[in-house]
């Protein structure tokens, strides 16, 4: 039998979005498990945004409408996260859904497994209506601290984003106490923040069921136009949870994650045409060049690239972009 004395506290940062917010919350309002605290954080908009929290707020004294300048998304989350009164602390994006029974089904995992974190599978949404389910295989992982943070880093099947988790609010608690977190992140600050949370999760619980509906529009974050953010806030990330790893088998998955991602953000530079960037291409040059002793003993594929990179230049984007165009499938177009 489900406890229902338990209160779960959904934090929803909101940035102009006054065109999606109602159907999101709706989808929390609509849960089976009743006993939520939904904290809408208005981050500033110059939108309708505050006008719909408002009117939401007075249809369920469940809801708790909060507004501040605009600091981010991290900066909106952390305003929520110091008025949360619940034992578990969820994560909704204000243009996204959930299932009906999602939350129950995270609390039910939680109290099943005795674990400090509970996550699950999620659906990919596009605008033409198509669907990717990542991955609603159905199993069921039972993560200790490392690998937990082993399966975070390697990204196989574990979600980088908060949204699809319950967190235990010690967690949270100890996130704010030490002031870890670089507010200026605009990019992967996801991921940053479920490694620190993750780091300390002595438990995780994750089954494979698609609970999460995340709604990819050609507006959105992800399609934005390049900036300075979007190629080195990956990178940065990245660097700091190479610096912030002491285990062995997370500093060398780390390093490698780092590589990857200095050749991701390198080849985003070499589709748009390396000449328009020259500045951010020395600089993720400079970083491969920096860190010789890490490539020196990765995989002889990333080795390649990095060579490649490092001395073909504009031969590398013509080459790039023939790869891309041939034989990459890319699940989020």
């Amino acid at each position: 039998m489900m406890q229902n004395d338990i209160l779960i506290s959904i934090i929803v940062p909101v940035y102009n979005l006054q065109n999606d917010l109602e159907r999101c919350v709706f989808s929390i309002l609509s849960q089976s498990y009743k006993n939520l605290e939904i904290i809408l954080i208005n981050d500033g908009s110059t939108d309708k945004s505050l006008d719909v929290i408002q009117k939401l707020a007075m249809s369920d004294k469940r809801i708790v409408p909060i507004s501040k300048s605009n600091g981010g998304v991290t900066s909106a989350r952390f305003a929520g996260l110091r008025i949360a009164k619940g034992e578990y602390i969820g994560f909704v994006d204000g243009d996204d859904e959930i299932e009906p029974d999602m939350y129950e089904f995270l609390l039910r995992n939680i109290l099943r497994y005795n674990a400090d974190i509970s996550h699950c599978g999620y659906q990919m949404i596009f605008d033409d209506g198509k669907v990717n389910d990542f991955y609603n295989t159905g199993k069921i992982v039972i993560q200790d601290r490392l690998k937990g943070l082993k399966d975070l880093l390697e990204g196989n099947y574990v979600e980088p984003g908060l949204w699809n988790k319950l967190f235990h609010n010690q967690l949270l608690k100890k996130l704010l106490e030490n002031k870890v977190m670089d507010l200026s992140i605009s990019i992967n600050e996801d991921l940053l923040m479920n490694y620190y949370l993750f780091s300390y999760a002595d438990k995780s619980i994750y089954e494979d069921r698609c609970k999460y509906h995340y709604y990819v529009r050609s507006e959105s974050a992800v399609h934005s136009k390049i900036s300075y953010s979007k190629i080195f806030d990956p990178i940065n990330v990245r660097k700091i949870i190479m610096k912030e790893a002491q285990d062995k088998q997370i500093s060398q998955i780390a390093e490698r994650k780092f590589l990857g991602t200095c050749i991701s953000v390198y080849n985003t530079l070499a589709l748009n045409g390396l000449k328009r960037f020259p500045f951010e291409e020395k600089k993720i040059k400079e970083e491969l060049i920096d860190s010789s002793e890490l490539y020196k003993s990765s995989e002889k594929k990333q080795r390649i690239i990095i060579w490649m990179i490092l001395h073909l230049s504009y031969g590398y984007e013509k080459i790039y972009k023939i790869y891309e165009k041939l034989f990459v499938n890319n699940r989020y177009k």
